[in-house]
């Protein structure tokens, strides 16, 4: 006999990895060359096509297993992972790392972000221009 189990919601799945990386649907759109309107329909899809799951994976700089394994769960024990491994018995352990990684990922994120916003303002710069040539003729 088999059970039925509840499929995973790849478009909440995208929606929360995009959150994380501190991306808005608009600069995910850009990325895609879409609108937000399409990332929106996406982030509420049940199912995506692998085509267009490997873009959007690309466009968040994760892989497809990243997306399709992702859950709040494996997010929590990733972090909690890093928990307290600064002493072992008292003593200090040498390959505990010197930095917080949620802070260098946050840091990430933002250089990311202002990576879009630069993008952003080079496409805007770009259709000022072309305007103003198309103008001229």
């Amino acid at each position: 006999m088999s059970t039925l189990t509840k499929p995973s919601h790849i478009g909440r799945k995208i929606s929360r990895i995009r959150e994380l990386r501190d991306m808005k649907q608009e600069a995910l759109a850009q990325a895609l060359g879409t609108s937000q309107q399409t990332v929106s329909a996406i982030e509420n899809s049940e199912t995506i096509d692998d085509e267009r799951l490997a873009e959007v994976a690309k466009a968040l700089g994760v892989t497809v297993e990243a997306i399709k394994n992702f859950s709040e769960d494996n997010m929590i024990n990733y972090f909690n992972s890093f928990h307290d491994n600064s002493f072992t018995n008292g003593a200090f352990n040498a390959n505990h790392c010197t930095f917080n990684p949620l802070d260098k990922l946050i840091e990430t994120f933002h250089e990311k972000e202002k990576l879009y916003e630069r993008l952003l303002q080079a496409e805007k710069d770009k259709i000022e221009y072309l305007e103003k040539v198309l103008k001229g003729k």
